[in-house]
């Protein structure tokens, strides 16, 4: 009987043909909980679409409103190899083949005629400003050409080999970039130097860079991000390496001297620098 009782407890729960209740409420209640979780859902999705409508408001397409960037920007080399390891026989083409088709890719955006159609030809060591009108934009802004030729024998040009069937291979630097960033003061352009570790002083020989001493002239910045200057070519330095010791693990690093720029942090081995080691093998 006392289960019988409880089942019948139950199934009054559920339903209660006398009180017409469903789970302990009537449809009227039930109707006006559900009136109110609608209409407070509603609220909610419309105070979230209204904050996200006044936050887009204070955003701009072409640059960040906020920008916590680092003090040094990074740096990256081309080719990469694999761990930052350029290894190669220059009598074994496939040993260095890949070198060489990952710098014609890369450079191919810098083609002479390429630059020539996108580009304009700016006024060498000064800052190419391009500054708003108030609130009229100045968009899109235009870029300053950086011609492949200007890397000379780095180019690909005269040695499709970029020198690494000679034993003395182009290395490709580029600084990354940074919206707003005036990398030097004074007119003194920011430069690239090359060196050895410690323990390779004596086996990294004479180093040639292109341009001349390896600098990033100043035209070529400040840079406005990529929606407002579209056709924007990040300017690059190439160090060939003329007599670097054979058969012998090289570690160098390449840094950037700027009077603007702070230098990288330790804990960060790409800010304002990059490392790797370079092996010719015979």
């Amino acid at each position: 009987m006392a289960k019988d009782a409880e089942k019948s407890t139950w199934k009054d729960f559920i339903w209660n043909p006398r009180t017409r209740e469903f789970c302990g409420r009537t449809a009227s209640s039930w109707g006006l909980i559900l009136l109110f979780y609608l209409v407070f859902y509603i609220f909610l999705a419309g105070m979230f679409c209204l904050t996200m409508y006044v936050m887009l408001q204070t955003l701009d397409d072409h640059k960040p409103t906020w920008q916590d960037r680092l003090g040094t920007p990074g740096m990256m080399i081309r080719p990469r190899g694999e761990s930052m390891e350029i290894i190669y026989n220059p009598q074994m083409t496939e040993s260095w083949d890949m070198y060489a088709k990952t710098l014609d890719n890369f450079l191919s955006p810098y083609n002479n005629s390429l630059q020539a159609e996108k580009n304009d030809e700016c006024k060498p060591d000064q800052y190419f400003v391009q500054a708003d009108s108030g609130d009229v934009k100045n968009n899109p802004k235009r870029s300053c050409q950086f011609n492949r030729t200007l890397l000379e024998v780095c180019s690909g040009l005269e040695d499709r080999t970029y020198g690494y069937v000679d034993g003395k291979p182009c290395i490709i630097i580029k600084l990354n970039r940074v919206i707003g960033m005036l990398p030097g003061t004074d007119g003194q352009a920011p430069f690239v130097t090359c060196g050895a570790k410690k323990e390779d002083s004596e086996k990294i020989g004479e180093l040639a860079y292109y341009p001349k001493n390896g600098t990033f002239n100043l035209m070529y910045y400040p840079y406005y991000g990529k929606k407002a200057q579209v056709n924007y070519s990040q300017p690059l330095v190439a160090i060939k390496f003329l007599n670097i010791t054979l058969n012998e693990d090289v570690n160098i690093e390449c840094r950037i001297i700027s009077n603007s720029i702070p230098p990288g942090s330790e804990r960060d081995k790409f800010a304002g620098k990059v490392s790797f080691k370079l092996r010719i093998n015979t």
